[in-house]
C-alpha cells in the first residue's frame, strides 16, 4: 500500500513538474522574441544618437561673459578653412613605435649575422617609425662603424648621448667616440 502511494504520489509531482517546465518554457520564449524585437528596432537607430556630444553654450554664457562675442566678431571663420596650413609643419612622419620595436628585433637578427647593411637599413627604419630611438640610434652607429663610415657613426653615438647621456650603452658610446677621434 505504502509502496503505490509513493508511486501515484511521484507520477504525480513528475507530470506537474512537466507542465511547470512547459509554461516556463513558453514564458522564456515570449521574453527571448521581446528581446530580439527590441535589439531590431534599436538597430533601425543610428547608435551616434548616443554618443552625441552637446556643444551649446550654457544657460548663463551670455550674462557670464558679456565681452565674448565682441572678441570672436572679427575674426572670419570662412577663410581660415580656405587657407593653407602655415605652421612652418613640412612633413610628417608616422609614429609607431611597436613597428620600430620589430624592425630594431630584426636589425638585431641581420646584426647577430653579419649582415650589416640589412641591420643598418633596419635601424634607420625604427628611426622613421621612432624619432630619437636610444637603442637604434646606438645600433645604427655600431653598424656604420663596422662599415666603414666613421662620420656617420659618430653622429649616431652623439645622437645616442643626447638622448640617454647616462643610458646603459653611454660607456661604449664614449668609447667609440674616443677611438672615432683618435683615427680622424
Amino acid at each position: 500500500m505504502r509502496i503505490r502511494f509513493l508511486l501515484v504520489s511521484l507520477a504525480l509531482l513528475t507530470t506537474f513538474s512537466l507542465a511547470q517546465d512547459a509554461s516556463d518554457k513558453t514564458a522564456s520564449d515570449k521574453a527571448a522574441a521581446d528581446k530580439a524585437a527590441a535589439r531590431n528596432r534599436e538597430a533601425e537607430v543610428s547608435s551616434s544618437l548616443d554618443t552625441r556630444i552637446d556643444i551649446s553654450p550654457p544657460k548663463d554664457d551670455a550674462k557670464n561673459h558679456p565681452a565674448s562675442k565682441a572678441a570672436v566678431a572679427g575674426l572670419d571663420i570662412s577663410d581660415v578653412s580656405d587657407s593653407p596650413d602655415t605652421s612652418g609643419v613640412q612633413e610628417f612622419h608616422p609614429w609607431n613605435p611597436m613597428k620600430a620595436l620589430k624592425d630594431i628585433e630584426v636589425g638585431d637578427f641581420y646584426f647577430r649575422r653579419k649582415n650589416y647593411r640589412a641591420a643598418l637599413e633596419r635601424y634607420k627604419d625604427a628611426l622613421y617609425y621612432k624619432d630619437n630611438d636610444a637603442v637604434a640610434s646606438f645600433r645604427l652607429a655600431v653598424c656604420q662603424e663596422k662599415l666603414g663610415d666613421k662620420v656617420e657613426a659618430k653622429k649616431y653615438y652623439e645622437q645616442y648621448l643626447k638622448i640617454l647621456p647616462e643610458g646603459p650603452f653611454a660607456k661604449d658610446a664614449h668609447a667609440s667616440l674616443d677611438r672615432l677621434g683618435k683615427e680622424q
